[in-house]
């Protein structure tokens, strides 16, 4: 297994807090016991559905199995303090980071396929690509973990603790800054990966489609490779209302292969980066090594599914909700790609895309959706493409769902972080940059479910 922190290598509060923004008072955790340094990391539940990695004070195993630990059993409530089994920070960050994921996903006969594959793609035809893309992927359906097709488990590990922070306080609700400016339900957005020259070409007519929907989104252009992005490609995004970001450098799929070359490459990115005038990057075909992150000199990243069956590289980050990796904030992709959807799984319904929308909204999280205008090219994907705007619009207006960029994600993300809830009289107010933005919502148990409510 990958390396993960050990166990006291984090604050026990650190990362709930950060996940509600609600005041330190209110969350008490301590660990049941200090186990051995040497511990195995490995596969446990939190409750009926919740599974996590890391190091606990039960019983772990090596593979996500149906029948996991349950280490709830091991919970106990002292006074106002949760005493828990395992590190909830630790937790948090070796799934967010896919420190669960098996290093054999780097076994030499993968790396050498993937090699043979990167070298011929351009040869292949999308018919070719998606046989060998399905043989590549075959057994995906049977991957019990992370879930597909939206994997929550670090929300509802949070939810969880949320539940327990509520009985061992002793208060009927507890307040914490909601997730989306405006009181937002979630937030949602749009973005477009550019492969080839044709799709650099259609970017035009793929804004006009979007803005006839009045969503804008965000580009990534391949910077050194494929095509030629002009100083007139950059100047036509920008000056309607999209971002430009960068994506990868040369989209060969060999970005993080060596770390000693990672970092010659990241340079030459970062130096894209200022070029292009881009807070953001994504890596080609979400190939990533989140602990080589601070490499990269940009706000955002866009590079780690939350499910990642159906990708050439296995894992997902399990969670619906921005994180930070030191300083770069993660915008994790939550919805399948346009290509899988169309080639692989070979549909041109947007019933998954739909399904998705409903479990990610049902925790208030985000919707972050590929689609490439390279492969808008027939009018089954064009029209899937448009009925998926509609939808999203219809969220908009009905649900209240924020639609905007992954550069306002960002601001406001940071933003966020840096608020504390005050208090004032007999309630809370919120200080910090933004917070005339910000809204304070309230935690409380009915019937023993956690719910949200609105001050």
């Amino acid at each position: 297994m990958s390396a993960v922190h050990s166990f006291e290598s984090e604050s026990m509060n650190e990362a709930f807090l950060d996940y509600y923004r609600c005041p330190e008072a209110f969350a008490n955790f301590r660990l049941t016991l200090e186990p051995q340094e040497e511990a195995p990391a490995g596969f446990f539940r939190f409750g009926p559905e919740i599974t996590c990695f890391g190091i606990s004070g039960g019983a772990a195993c090596d593979e996500p199995k149906e029948k996991l630990f349950d280490v709830s059993r091991l919970v106990r409530i002292d006074g106002s303090t949760c005493i828990l089994p395992f590190n909830p920070t630790d937790i948090a960050r070796n799934l967010r980071y896919e420190r669960y994921v098996s290093s054999s996903r780097g076994s030499s006969w993968k790396s050498l396929i993937r090699r043979l594959y990167y070298t011929f793609r351009p040869l292949f035809p999308v018919s070719v690509r998606r046989h060998l893309q399905k043989a590549w992927l075959k057994g995906w359906d049977k991957t019990p973990f992370p879930r597909w097709p939206v994997d929550c488990s670090v929300d509802q590990m949070f939810e969880m603790l949320m539940r327990l922070t509520l009985k061992a306080s002793g208060h009927e609700r507890v307040p914490f800054i909601w997730y989306w400016p405006h009181g937002k339900s979630s937030c949602a957005t749009m973005t477009h990966d550019v492969e080839t020259d044709a799709g650099l070409r259609f970017s035009g007519e793929l804004m006009d489609i979007n803005d006839s929907f009045q969503i804008k989104s965000s580009f990534q252009l391949i910077p050194d490779a494929r095509y030629v992005v002009s100083e007139e490609d950059l100047r036509s995004i920008k000056a309607r209302g999209f971002e430009v970001n960068v994506h990868d450098l040369k989209h060969d799929g060999h970005l993080f292969d060596d770390y000693e070359k990672f970092q010659g490459s990241a340079a030459q990115i970062n130096q894209f980066g200022v070029l292009f005038g881009s807070k953001g990057f994504r890596s080609a075909i979400l190939y990533r090594n989140q602990e080589w992150y601070g490499s990269l000199n940009f706000s955002y990243d866009m590079s780690v599914p939350n499910v990642g069956h159906l990708d050439p590289q296995r894992g997902g980050c399990c969670t619906v909700m921005p994180y930070f990796i030191g300083n770069l904030l993660e915008i994790p992709v939550t919805a399948t790609q346009d290509y899988t959807l169309f080639n692989v799984l070979g549909t041109y319904s947007i019933d998954l895309w739909r399904q998705q929308i409903s479990k990610i909204m049902q925790q208030h999280g985000l919707m972050n959706f590929i689609v490439h205008p390279d492969y808008l090219d027939t009018i089954e994907a064009r029209d899937a493409y448009t009925e998926l705007l509609k939808h999203l619009s219809d969220l908009r207006d009905k649900a209240g769902v924020w639609i905007t960029l992954p550069g306002e994600i960002d601001t406001w993300w940071r933003q966020r972080r840096g608020m504390k809830l005050i208090p004032e009289g007999s309630g809370w107010r919120i200080e910090g940059t933004g917070a005339e933005r910000a809204k304070i919502a309230y935690a409380t148990l009915t019937d023993d479910k956690l719910t949200y409510e609105f001050a």
